[in-house]
């Protein structure tokens, strides 16, 4: 599908004929002609294509030359919906570019010599997390997501979500529809746990009663784990409905995370990524602390306790009771603490033998100088945001670290999106075995 181009600034006009470079950070093809850089949505790098340049409305014309990596969209809504950028690349050579940005970053931060990724992509329709726009229209309410800078576009077709949720979406319209309280522009967050779907509704006005009674309703109509309504002004959150215990399984330990909590987008990533983080922790003696940072409802905290005591900080409050809740009598402190605010200095990391953190997508930002001037000899970076990862990775590549794994995670399919765990030492002996490693590694496979 074909989307329109757009252009740095508006001084080009007439027919050209372009050479695809390369993908921008958007997912779209980038070329220069003047000069001036080009962005052409829908193309692939090394591909020749003839564009049709205008002030108002450059279009693109057609593929002259198409890249072998080309593939036809799955999706009728690809080039509409914004919840895709690049589903006519081909996964293999959108894993391999999504691996590209994450080793840009972390070259461009300092690193070199970085090690082999490991890589794992997520399969299609397992998404099990998404925020969808909902809007009133006349003759019913449409849910899905928006174009790009544009409308919602009704989710009528997808293949990245979890069939269990995608099935929920046309009863969701016809009880949506007929809430008093959904007057215009609302949004939807939908969670897949254990104990089933998790919705967290936000309406411009406040539900009635008629409106709860019809959500409990529906909630028990289509075995949901539970309903809540949010706040657009302060954002508080109210359960409307709920069916039983709300459950997730995070390393054979039962939380209950709150509504509208964070959770790694699909199953099996969130699987690749505690892997690749509890394999990129040191080697631990019973005296040994772990302290994690941006600890969520423990996603990580419970598989890494099985190897020593964790100490757990985060700053939503509900996730962070969550947290607490769920660690009695185990190796895991949880605390609520606001680390861009008030995060942990040098000193509080005395002990520690490792950090882990999963930032925000903005990254560590007031936490990371305090964590490359502490002594912690070992860090498990968890990152969903390449630029994020290069502005950390410089602070920690000048305080003497080193990459020594990495795991490139695709879990957000035909997105731009791509999550990495990034391990890093500073301790010599360990850089040196893992060094050793790698080279014994390297000599087995050019043996074979």
């Amino acid at each position: 599908m074909m989307g329109a181009i757009t252009v740095m600034n508006d001084t080009l006009t007439g027919v050209a004929e372009l050479r695809i470079e390369g993908l921008g950070a958007a997912g779209d093809g980038v070329a220069h002609l003047d000069g001036q850089t080009v962005f052409i949505p829908g193309t692939l790098p090394g591909e020749d294509v003839r564009v049709r340049l205008a002030p108002a409305h450059p279009e693109l014309i057609d593929i002259v030359h198409a890249s072998p990596d080309r593939v036809t969209p799955p999706c009728d809504l690809f080039g509409e919906c914004g919840g895709c950028a690049l589903q006519h690349l081909s996964l293999p050579a959108l894993l391999d570019w999504k691996a590209q940005r994450v080793t840009q970053a972390l070259t461009a931060a300092g690193f070199t010599d970085l090690p082999p990724a490991r890589m794992f992509q997520t399969t299609p329709k397992t998404r099990r997390r998404m925020d969808f726009a909902v809007q009133r229209v006349p003759g019913g309410v449409i849910i899905g997501l928006h174009r790009r800078n544009g409308d919602p576009v009704d989710m009528t077709e997808c293949h990245v979500l979890h069939p269990a949720i995608f099935g929920l979406l046309a009863p969701l319209r016809e009880v949506l529809g007929s809430l008093g309280a959904l007057t215009g522009r609302g949004s939807l967050m939908g969670n897949m746990l254990d104990s089933g779907p998790d919705l967290t509704l936000q309406t411009p006005a406040p539900l009635t009663s008629a409106d709860r009674l019809k959500l409990a309703a529906f909630a028990r109509e289509h075995d949901l784990s539970r309903i809540s309504w949010q706040d657009p002004k302060d954002l508080g959150i109210e359960t409307v409905a709920q069916s039983g215990a709300v459950r997730e399984d995070f390393g054979g330990v039962i939380v209950s995370p709150p509504p509208s909590a964070f959770l790694q987008a699909t199953a099996d990533a969130e699987k690749a990524i505690v892997t690749a983080v509890v394999d990129g922790l040191p080697s631990l003696n019973k005296k040994d602390v772990t302290v994690e940072l941006f600890a969520g409802c423990g996603t990580l905290t419970f598989p890494m306790s099985e190897k020593g005591r964790v100490m757990a900080y985060e700053g939503n409050l509900a996730a962070a009771n969550c947290l607490k809740a769920a660690s009695g009598g185990r190796r895991v402190d949880g605390f609520h603490r606001d680390l861009g605010r008030q995060p942990l200095l040098p000193h509080d990391l005395k002990s520690t033998r490792a950090v882990v953190l999963d930032p925000p997508y903005a990254g560590a930002g007031a936490q990371t100088m305090p964590l490359a001037k502490s002594a912690v000899p070992d860090i498990v970076y968890v990152s969903c945001n390449p630029a994020a990862l290069e502005k950390d990775g410089k602070a920690l590549w000048n305080a003497g670290f080193s990459v020594i794994g990495l795991t490139i995670v695709d879990q957000f399919l035909w997105s731009t999106e791509v999550e990495a765990v990034v391990v890093l030492s500073r301790d010599v002996k360990r850089i040196r075995r893992e060094n050793s490693r790698r080279s014994r590694s390297d000599l087995s496979r050019s043996d074979s």
